[in-house]
């Protein structure tokens, strides 16, 4: 997957990531209000329900009830009942209940397959029962329900809308600087293409006219093969940044590639008095990449070994250095942008292992890093054949 696939697969996930959570914030506000409302409702019914009840029996009679309540009254082993009243009514086991050490009773019964609300008080001479019929009330919160269920599917599609609009306002500025990075990326590989094929045929054309030194003919042989590949690494960035192709699918040797970097690194190991040696190279090993792409991975390897190995030390391409090693809980953050060491010579950035883990990942690989108890670190970096 190309770099460019990467950032806007990733900034398609952030996008959606932000309208999910702008959309359960909302719908859980509409939820929470829908519930609130629903218990004060409840509340409010029952409250209502309760005076209705007390309010029946002190001003209503048997004969003319407040509408949806039934009267009941017991006198001296006889009852008398609304007119019309259901037949499931009253509720006698109340009725036996109350006394003048009890003499109220509310509560909720189901007679006739109809809820009721019922009070029941004792009176001088006898018990009273109002019973309220439930239904209404039961009507009202279905009617209730389904507003809210309905205000609930409304409000999680303008949540998903407003997310949504919220969400590519957010992302904006991202794809604005990512837009930029490119056109940078662009228009500085494509700038210094010019000067660089200039250098490139300058040394051409000197080490064709050099031929009676040798050392000096290998060294300008050297410097045409580094601005040759130079060029190569412009060529990958371009594509990597107009086209958004990613990298192409072609067989590298990888052994060739590794003693070639070590051959354009001598001059500088002689500087620094730091050997390097290449252990597993005679044979071609083959791996599937570009071959551009994956010589900045073991140029930039390499250059980090030789900046963080001193004087006198020693480099193995698959076995462990002689560098000053790895700071505890350094190898979890060294490949991350502008990761620095407390040791190394010259100015560093700390972005070489950065771009190495980019480019090993889009070739389907991994890398890694560990210190050595005796001293020094060992990164390994692992290729499908």
């Amino acid at each position: 997957m190309s770099a460019r696939s990467q950032d806007d697969r990733a900034l398609r996930g952030a996008r959606w990531w932000l309208t999910t959570q702008i959309a359960g914030v909302i719908t859980l506000v509409v939820v929470a209000v829908g519930v609130v409302s629903l218990c004060l409702v409840t509340h409010g019914q029952e409250a209502d329900g309760r005076r209705e009840l007390a309010g029946s029996l002190v001003y209503a009679s048997v004969d003319h009830p407040w509408p949806c309540v039934w009267l009941f009254e017991q006198r001296d082993g006889e009852l008398r009942r609304t007119p019309a009243a259901p037949g499931a009514l009253p509720v006698r086991a109340d009725l036996a209940a109350v006394s003048r050490t009890h003499p109220v009773l509310v509560a909720r019964h189901r007679a006739g397959g109809i809820d009721y609300l019922v009070r029941t008080e004792w009176h001088p001479g006898g018990v009273r029962q109002a019973t309220l019929d439930l239904r209404y009330q039961t009507a009202e919160r279905h009617r209730l329900y389904l507003a809210l269920a309905v205000a609930e599917v409304l409000g999680l599609v303008c949540a998903l809308a407003t997310g949504r609009w919220l969400a590519c306002r957010a992302v904006r500025p991202l794809l604005t600087a990512l837009a930029r990075q490119r056109r940078f990326v662009a228009d500085a590989s494509h700038e210094l293409r010019t000067p660089l094929t200039q250098l490139h045929t300058r040394a051409q054309l000197l080490a064709r006219r050099v031929s009676d030194d040798p050392e000096l003919s290998r060294e300008l042989a050297a410097l045409v093969g580094g601005t040759r590949q130079f060029g190569e690494v412009l060529t990958d960035l371009l594509m990597s940044a107009e086209l958004g192709d990613g990298y192409s699918a072609e067989p590298v040797d990888l052994a060739a590639l590794v003693a070639a970097v070590a051959v354009a690194e001598e001059a500088r190991l002689a500087s620094g008095d730091v050997k390097l040696d290449v252990t597993g190279a005679a044979q071609p090993v083959w791996v599937t990449g570009t071959a551009p792409a994956l010589r900045r991975v073991v140029n930039a390897v390499v250059d980090n070994a030789i900046g963080h190995t001193p004087p006198g030390g020693r480099i193995e391409m698959s076995l462990p250095d002689d560098g000053v090693g790895l700071e505890p809980g350094a190898a979890a953050r060294i490949f991350h942008r502008f990761a620095r060491g407390s040791y190394g010579s010259g100015r560093r950035f700390g972005l070489g292992l950065a771009l190495v883990r980019e480019i090993v990942t889009a070739h389907r690989g991994s890398i890694a890093a560990t210190a050595n108890p005796a001293g020094g670190a060992t990164f390994t970096i692992r290729l499908p054949r």
